[in-house]
């Protein structure tokens, strides 16, 4: 699943998965990347047909679908969140029933390929979390990528250095990430290439975090009984003040593409 700030999800009674499900009920892309820039990267990659293609961490599958889509590649999904692997599974059958894809339930850091180094491409998109961090999570995906492959990440960074109360809020520390020039640099002292990298705007950030707003809304006033509604409202209503009250200009967040030497 692709959600950027992960620290949080003991905070919640309802189910976190839930959560996520609701809160990203209108996102194609559970980051904040616009269509425009994720086209632009699929086109760049320029995959052959066959390739092997992991998404770690993979919400609801548009990468690896749009990929199939493009290119005929073949690939495997692996999302925690059955929520998750249901749409994928739905968005498979709907837009590409004859590809090759397989999306896995279970937690991505316990994924393991049967054969090592034996994917073109590994993808963690804003869920380094599921490996400690941007380094782990680099150095994860170089053990399941061939030679000459593509390891491509998401990964937050600071705009500026945040507040004692904004890290606070997040559950975070400022250490948990770098800057731009940071991530790059992971990624170069692993031995890796880096060659490209797409970074999002505000416009990006704002359409991700208020579509959120909508979508609870939306729920809200559809399900009314829920006994969920309260935990929904008031956690969505925390991240809402903290996006609003600084988080906006303190937090950016970037697509890295690395060439495996």
């Amino acid at each position: 699943m692709t959600f950027l700030v992960h620290t949080v999800l003991g905070e919640l009674i309802m189910d976190p998965w839930k959560y996520y499900d609701i809160t990203y009920n209108r996102h194609q892309l559970c980051n904040p990347l616009n269509a425009e820039k994720f086209e632009r990267l699929c086109q760049l990659l320029r995959l052959k047909r066959g390739e092997r293609v992991l998404d770690i961490a993979c919400g609801k599958g548009e990468f690896l679908i749009r990929l199939a889509e493009l290119y005929g590649i073949t690939g495997v999904g692996v999302d925690i969140s059955p929520y998750c692997i249901r749409d994928c599974v739905e968005k498979h059958r709907s837009r590409v029933p004859d590809a090759d894809l397989n999306f896995v339930e279970m937690d991505g850091a316990n994924y393991s390929p049967e054969v090592p180094f034996s994917f073109d491409v590994a993808l963690c998109i804003g869920a380094s979390w599921v490996y400690g961090g941007h380094r782990g999570t680099i150095q994860a995906l170089k053990g399941m990528v061939k030679k000459g492959g593509l390891i491509v990440v998401g990964e937050p960074f600071w705009l500026t250095k945040p507040s004692q109360e904004y890290l606070e809020v997040e559950g975070i520390k400022q250490d948990d990430f770098g800057t731009h020039r940071d991530n790059v640099s992971v990624g170069e002292d692993e031995g890796l290439t880096c060659l490209y990298t797409l970074v999002s705007g505000y416009d990006d950030w704002d359409h991700y975090e208020t579509l959120q707003w909508w979508a609870v809304d939306e729920y809200v006033r559809t399900h009314p009984d829920d006994p969920d509604i309260r935990d929904l409202v008031e956690r969505k209503t925390r991240e809402k003040d903290t996006y609003l009250q600084g988080g906006r200009e303190t937090m950016g967040w970037a697509v890295y593409v690395f060439r495996k030497k």
